[in-house]
């Protein structure tokens, strides 16, 4: 698990921070909450859909059942497009204890010595790659704020069901693979809504809607790659040679998801 500490001036002047290995930090997720910048990106590659988290559902990807199926054991993505959430690790923004925003850095990728990048520069401002990694972290912290909101228009209008998705089965013949928590459009009820209901959708809320309804095309194919990880746990095998020419993933730091 991740130790986040705040970034400071004082503490990490002359400290440096190591590049994380590959993906393997998110080796457990199942689920990866996702924007409404990047929709376009996903909805080729994921099934999206959304979870509870108190009274109100974020928008994720669906990334496995037992744990991160689009990881490869190397570290690398199984997928042309990494989600963005995912990108700016080992940083993160956090809330102090004031409601300000940080920027936060998980403590294992904290060196001494030259390995790593610095995180400060002589001058003891951010370094132009902690400049880089944090605006875009605030820019994605914008967008999810925004992504929020749509999700928040979708309950309201009670569009939200529980949906408990089905992922092959365990062996052949064997017993279905569920993953559970997972909420879904109803898309009766969608296309069912009043003009005036339908208008508070128009934008955001509707782009998540059926962004979340076109995604389940993707369905057979995150259950090949939930079996696909399966078999390659349960031989030992190595990582196909090509993967790079076969899933290249996008590692960018650019907020421009067009």
């Amino acid at each position: 698990m991740p130790q986040w500490i705040a970034l400071s001036r004082t503490e990490h002047s002359s400290q440096h921070v190591l590049p994380r290995d590959g993906y393997h930090h998110s080796a457990k997720q199942r689920v990866v909450p996702v924007l409404l910048a990047e929709l376009n990106k996903l909805i080729p590659h994921y099934v999206l859909g959304f979870i509870r988290q108190g009274e109100r559902y974020t928008p994720v990807a669906v990334l496995g059942v037992k744990g991160n199926a689009y990881l490869a054991p190397d570290g690398r993505w199984f997928s042309p497009y990494v989600p963005a959430q995912l990108r700016g690790y080992p940083f993160a923004l956090a809330k102090a204890e004031d409601g300000q925003q940080v920027l936060a850095i998980d403590t294992a990728h904290l060196v001494n010595g030259p390995d790593g990048k610095p995180l400060f520069d002589e001058q003891g401002e951010l370094s132009e790659h902690t400049r880089k990694v944090y605006g875009f972290l605030a820019q994605c912290e914008k967008n999810r704020l925004a992504t929020q909101q749509a999700a928040d228009v979708l309950a309201k209008h009670k569009l939200l069901v529980p949906w408990e998705m089905v992922i092959g089965t365990d062996a052949e013949g064997g017993s279905p693979v569920k993953l559970d928590g997972l909420y879904r459009v109803d898309e009766q009820a969608l296309n069912a809504l009043e003009p005036e209901a339908l208008a508070e959708l128009r934008g955001g809320p509707l782009a998540l809607a059926y962004a979340h309804l076109f995604s389940t095309a993707q369905h057979k194919a995150l259950a090949d790659r939930v079996q696909f990880q399966a078999k390659y746990a349960e031989q030992g095998s190595d990582v196909p040679s090509n993967l790079d020419d076969v899933f290249d993933g996008d590692e960018d730091l650019e907020f421009d998801f067009s």
